[in-house]
């Protein structure tokens, strides 16, 4: 029989809606109904990709037996973690705190009717087994505990509420932000850097775009050779590896070996968005083959399977594929040789066993083979080029025969903007207008569906957008606005960014200490509210707010923008100076605080300046900020407001100074190559 998930938006819940648990939404309904009945709380966090979160689904919450004593014993809640980011956060710190042991999905927490945790973890198994408890006994045990123990659970509650208040950032000195956080970072990356494979640390390895694209910008700004070692030999020990998908495109979560072989196959958008910028950098750095194809790979993956249908009138980006298909992690993509070989003809299998790794042993489950770039192909060998090409196409046709991961369809704001912002800087380095046509359908999606009366909304499917957005939505969004004014200037879209500025402004800042909570001041009241600024999967919303809100000043002459990301940098100066590791995206603001990007005007005929902005993408300038403006646009704010002339004018501005305007493209090149600065 259904349960109270089946009017729900989120895939992941709508997946337990036929569960025999009674489980309820997340709201004060449910909360109410706890507090009445003074019953217990089970809260389980998940989402839909996730492996381990179908694992614990199929053994516990499908069968019936265990289902009526969660059913009997608590009130059951079930969160979709990507829809509520603000309960994940809440209530990972809180199982960290507890246990002392490290968070994931499924994330599994007792709580009091008020919502105050007591113990939790993740997976538990419905036998115990791997040292954990079953599910079953620790279901009995929990409920226990809360009826014997309540005072002890309101102290414990007491102090773990003082510690997390205390985990909130404290500001520091208005006079001591400098490089001392950089240098700290870089040197912590270079410590940790595999050498062999690429990436920084020992299994499971993440990619951590952030990192990498700190270790780009230290290459291009600065001439540091080695940081761009590193970063590409990543890039391209990731491109050759099983994490990324040789066939079909794009990247999975994680590898859960050191040589990026064998990964978590679950494939995320917010990964694949930055991956994309980070690929279309590497190519225009280096003219690597393997980079242009890793970047059109993921786009062409993410226009192909990812994208919601401009036709029905939608248009933006899914979130995610799952890891398992019929109910095996990884079936989806891995092969057995001899399917191989009786799919190609002998030449092609010759090459395809070099490539791939096919002529060695098994690497996934001693059996099968995820396909991993073994032996670099030769792009002057036409033949072997030609084979590859050819079997990978006969390959991918037979795996579209395969029943597919299961695709979840929720549309979320954050990462829609991260796809954005990664796909409009892609496009104009590899000029692709079908590219710049995606990004630009999924950005209007987000504006028509998802900004309404002045305030965003974070998710939405089928067209059903709900849940007020959270300051990643924000920050994320006016980053991709400023990526997307970059490549294809709208006033319309400067617009929007003001106005998702403003609103972040009013409804996210902490007015006394600086920086942004993660939540809106008029946000249900829970138990905690969190002020991120520590990067995890995706950049920390405050680190995006003050850099974007760093160059959305320069573009518009708002001083207040600017002295909202001085006080969040202030604020966040004592963490970057003691965890640079994971502060990567903060830094990024920083470094542009300390050195303010330049920033390059193009007036004149549009094809002109069309021309002009396509040879400054390939020079990878990310101290610069360069808007093409052709003569017809008006309304521009005075920062901007150059004269309209029969041929391109390229203005270079620090601050309020500019140099006088230039014809000459030679000139122009000079300057920017060599750093000049007013």
């Amino acid at each position: 029989m259904p349960n109270r998930l089946t009017d729900e938006t989120s895939p992941y819940l709508l997946q337990h809606a036929e569960n025999p648990v009674d489980w309820w939404p997340w709201g004060e309904t449910a909360l109410n109904f706890a507090r009445r009945e003074n019953r217990p709380i089970l809260l389980s966090i998940g989402y839909s990709a996730c492996h381990w979160c179908h694992v614990m689904a199929h053994e516990s919450f499908e069968d019936a037996d265990v289902a009526a004593v969660m059913n009997r014993l608590f009130v059951c809640i079930k969160v979709d973690r990507e829809e509520r980011p603000d309960l994940d956060q809440i209530y990972q710190t809180a199982q960290q705190m507890l246990t002392h042991r490290t968070g994931g999905w499924p994330l599994t927490m007792f709580l009091t009717p008020d919502g105050a945790p007591f113990f939790g973890g993740t997976y538990f198994p419905k036998s115990p087994r791997y040292g954990l408890p079953g599910f079953p006994d620790l279901l009995k045990q929990m409920a226990q505990v809360f009826v014997e123990r309540r005072s002890d659970i309101d102290k414990q509650n007491t102090a773990l509420l003082k510690a997390m208040s205390e985990m909130l950032p404290r500001a520091t000195a208005p006079d001591d932000l400098d490089v001392r956080p950089l240098n700290a970072l870089r040197k912590a990356l270079d410590a940790s850097f595999d050498t062999v494979h690429g990436g920084f640390g020992d299994a499971p390895k993440f990619p951590h775009p952030g990192d990498l694209a700190f270790l780009m910008r230290r290459a291009t700004q600065y001439g540091d050779a080695e940081a761009g070692k590193m970063a590409l030999t990543t890039l391209r020990r990731m491109a050759e590896g099983g994490i990324h998908d040789q066939l079909g495109g794009g990247f999975s979560r994680y590898s859960v070996d050191e040589e990026w072989s064998i990964p978590h196959f679950e494939k995320m958008l917010y990964d694949n968005g930055p991956l994309l910028a980070l690929y279309a950098e590497a190519w225009a750095m280096t003219d690597d083959a393997l980079f242009r194809a890793a970047a059109e790979g993921i786009a062409t993956w993410t226009m192909r399977e990812m994208q919601s249908p401009a036709a029905a009138g939608e248009g933006g980006y899914y979130s995610s594929l799952d890891a398992d298909s019929e109910g095996k992690e990884g079936k989806f993509y891995v092969w057995d040789s001899s399917e191989v070989r009786q799919l190609l003809s002998p030449d092609e299998y010759a090459f395809a066993a070099r490539h791939w790794g096919l002529n060695g042993p098994p690497n996934f489950e001693n059996a099968l083979w995820n396909l991993r770039i073994t032996v670099a192909l030769d792009q002057h060998d036409k033949d072997a080029a030609a084979s590859i090409e050819s079997a990978r196409a006969k390959l991918f046709a037979a795996r579209e025969q395969r029943i597919h991961p299961g695709r979840d369809e929720k549309i979320l704001t954050s990462w829609n903007a991260l796809m954005i912002e990664g796909m409009v800087h892609a496009a104009r380095i590899f000029r692709r207008a079908d590219w710049l046509a995606s990004a630009r359908g999924a950005l209007t999606f987000v504006r028509t569906v998802f900004w309404k009366d002045g305030r965003l909304l974070a998710t939405g499917k089928d067209g059903r957008a709900h849940l007020d957005a959270y300051l990643d939505d924000h920050a994320f969004l006016i980053a991709a606005l400023l990526e997307m004014l970059q490549t294809d200037f709208r006033i319309e879209d400067l617009a929007f960014a003001r106005e998702l500025a403003d609103a972040l402004l009013e409804n996210f800042e902490d007015r006394q200490l600086g920086g942004f909570f993660f939540t809106r001041h008029d946000h249900e009241p829970l138990i905690h509210r969190p002020k991120p600024g520590h990067d995890n999967a995706m950049p920390a919303g405050n680190a995006v707010a003050a850099w974007s809100l760093q160059r959305l000043a320069q573009l518009c002459g708002e001083q207040r923008y600017a002295d909202a990301a001085e006080r969040t940098l202030h604020l966040f100066q004592a963490q970057m100076l003691q965890q640079p590791g994971g502060c990567a995206s903060m830094l990024r603001a920083l470094e542009e605080w300390l050195t303010p990007p330049r920033l390059v005007l193009l007036r004149g005929p549009k094809d002109q300046v069309a021309e002009w902005q396509e040879r400054l993408a390939r020079m990878v300038l990310p101290d610069v900020q360069i808007l093409g403006l052709p003569n017809a646009i008006n309304d521009l704010p005075e920062v901007l407001r150059k004269p309209e002339s029969t041929h391109v004018n390229a203005w270079v501005c620090s601050g309020v100074t500019c140099l006088s305007p230039m014809e000459n493209w030679t000139e122009l090149e000079r300057i920017l190559k060599h750093g000049f600065l007013l």
